[in-house]
């Protein structure tokens, strides 16, 4: 068995940090495959473990990290960790923020494939639920009102919805969009290069062109916080921004929170200017999940995600929401342990030196 439970003073080839449920139990099968082929060594070792880093170093002290690991985000490595060589680091999400500013100390890569489907099909359901008045008509069946019922958004090619992002995850969204007879177009900065690729599939439009033609909005980018980067996009959804639509929006973040303030997006939304909200992300996330269990956490945009939240609940709103768990389909799960084995595989064949595909991606 790959999955060793003791967690003794034992040099690994690799370990997999906050591995947990089905996905340890995937990392388990996909390594085993991995060594059949050939892709690693057969007498590779690792540690599978559900602790993140600095638990796991608190709980071993006499542990040392090997040249290659695998985390998902809510792991800190240690200084002393990263100051011994260039390590190569795996983390096992979409999103790469959290590990950005290690680009130039380690080889850092991310799944960039795993849930593209599974996040992008989660920005439809919001969709459709947004778009159908979904709390509202689930209270009116308490009395079974049909007499005074607000008319919900019919979706088709009238309505324009507006992929930000126009990645893997963003490109599915505008092919599911397309498939649900919405017209459909695109904004990212990379549009040149992305036209090339997909071949004049995808419309493309300004940022400014969109904010004026857009019934919705969906966000599918990547979070880039480096102010220095011309991806960098915290604030992009800024209530000013938004508050330039000529049209009444839906707006659904799938991504990142820190690339639209919740603020902005309660305050739109009490004044009618967004008519319907889904979130998946939230700003400052480990910070948000710690005010939502009663620690007194403050800031505008974690006390307004916190609203938006409870008038989800209480169904008060058309505003629909979920913890960051838009990439946890069956199908994903599996994927996430497949990927992440493709960057150890990749490890070995370039000689421990790189992964095939790594920070910077652009």
């Amino acid at each position: 068995m790959e999955k060793t439970l003791s967690e003794s003073a034992v040099q690994y080839d690799i370990v997999h940090f906050e591995a947990l449920g089905p996905e340890a139990k995937h990392l388990e099968e996909e390594i085993e495959k991995a060594k059949r082929s050939g892709d690693i060594p057969e007498n590779h070792t690792c540690l599978i473990t559900p602790k993140n880093v600095q638990d796991f170093l608190r709980d071993n002290p006499e542990e040392v990290l090997p040249e290659i690991i695998t985390t998902k985000t809510h792991s800190i490595l240690p200084d002393s960790y990263l100051a011994k060589g260039k390590k190569s680091i795996i983390t096992r999400s979409a999103g790469y923020d959290h590990f950005e500013d290690l680009a130039d100390k380690a080889n850092i890569a991310s799944l960039r494939e795993y849930c593209v489907n599974s996040v992008a099909q989660t920005a439809i359901k919001f969709l459709y639920a947004a778009a159908g008045e979904l709390n509202h008509y689930t209270n009116n069946t308490v009395t079974f009102e049909r007499k005074d019922s607000r008319a919900f958004m019919e979706l088709d090619d009238r309505r324009v919805l507006t992929v930000f992002g126009v990645g893997k995850i963003g490109k599915r969204v505008y092919e599911l969009a397309e498939a649900n007879g919405l017209t459909v177009q695109g904004v990212d900065i990379r549009q040149e290069e992305l036209d090339c690729i997909y071949g004049g599939s995808v419309r493309f439009v300004s940022k400014q062109d969109a904010i004026v033609s857009s019934d919705i909005i969906v966000n599918a980018m990547n979070l880039t916080k480096n102010e220095r980067s011309r991806f960098y996009n915290v604030g992009y959804f800024s209530r000013q921004y938004l508050s330039k639509a000529a049209k009444k929006l839906i707006f659904i973040n799938v991504t990142r929170g820190e690339i639209a303030p919740e603020s902005g997006l309660l305050e739109l939304y009490r004044s009618g200017k967004i008519t319907g909200i889904g979130l998946d992300v939230f700003t400052g996330e480990s910070e948000f999940a710690r005010l939502l269990n009663g620690e007194p956490v403050t800031g505008s945009d974690l006390l307004a995600a916190k609203t938006l939240v409870e008038r989800s609940i209480d169904r008060s709103s058309n505003i629909y929401v979920q913890p960051h768990q838009a990439f946890n389909s069956d199908i994903a799960a599996r994927t996430k342990a497949v990927e992440a084995i493709k960057h150890v595989a990749a490890w070995y064949r370039n000689g421990k030196q790189r992964f095939d595909e790594q920070l910077p991606y652009y």
